[in-house]
């Protein structure tokens, strides 16, 4: 290798080194200041900073890349009034231009799902070998899932992570969210038009804007009392 290419190779590496640095130091600010908001400027989100936020909350890992989750995007005055009244009148949805619902999947393993697996070929993700035994896989999977009664909690659970994403974002973007708990399950199904599915479920209700108030750190517990080597516990 000529002395040109080795230091080719070291300013690539050296580049990479302090790209990571950057985008560490970064991420590591906007987690540690992200805080949950509940009141709100009326101010609107940019409709395509609301459309990049919510592509990267859809980027968050799902088991087996199946995707079994759902973002409902609610502008609209009486879709925010009806969530609203879910919640028992908390201001987070009366006064957040935007309220996201995270949808759970809990029957997505019985749709089909051929274009996740046909992306992930053409992307050179997956081996044709791979891709070729997901669905009896899935299927196998999610079928045990359904007898021990787990498939809810599973859908739930890549949603959540999804939600986490969406937050993390629009706080690098400026923007503010709170994540909601406090709700009347069947009737915020009934404010996004899934009433009647039993196979689709709340994992959360995410407001965003503009905040209105400046929220200080509550603080967290230390880590001897929540974080353990190898056994749960001290």
């Amino acid at each position: 290798m000529s002395g040109s290419s080795m230091s080719n190779d070291w300013g690539r590496i050296v580049e990479s080194m302090e790209l990571s640095a950057t985008d560490h130091g970064t991420v590591s600010r906007v987690i540690r200041s992200r805080r949950s908001i509940r009141h709100y400027r009326p101010d609107p989100v940019p409709a395509e900073l609301l459309r990049e936020l919510v592509d990267l909350a859809l980027e968050a890992p799902s088991s087996f890349n199946l995707q079994p989750r759902s973002v409902v995007v609610v502008t609209g005055e009486q879709g925010r009034k009806a969530l609203t009244e879910a919640t028992g009148g908390q201001p987070h949805p009366q006064e957040a231009p935007v309220v996201l619902v995270f949808v759970a999947e809990s029957g997505a393993w019985r749709e089909d799902r051929g274009d996740i697996w046909e992306q992930a070929r053409l992307n050179d993700a997956w081996s044709e070998r791979f891709a070729a035994a997901m669905p009896e896989d899935v299927r196998a999977f999610h079928e045990d899932l359904h007898t021990r009664d787990l498939g809810r909690e599973y859908a739930v659970k890549d949603a959540m992570i999804a939600a986490s994403f969406l937050m993390i974002a629009a706080h690098a973007a400026g923007l503010a969210t709170s994540p909601m708990n406090g709700w009347d399950e069947a009737e915020v199904k009934k404010a996004i038009g899934i009433a009647d599915r039993e196979d689709l479920h709340i994992a959360l209700l995410v407001p965003l804007g503009h905040p209105a108030e400046t929220r200080v750190h509550p603080g967290r517990r230390g880590r001897s009392l929540t974080v353990f080597q190898e056994t749960y516990g001290r």
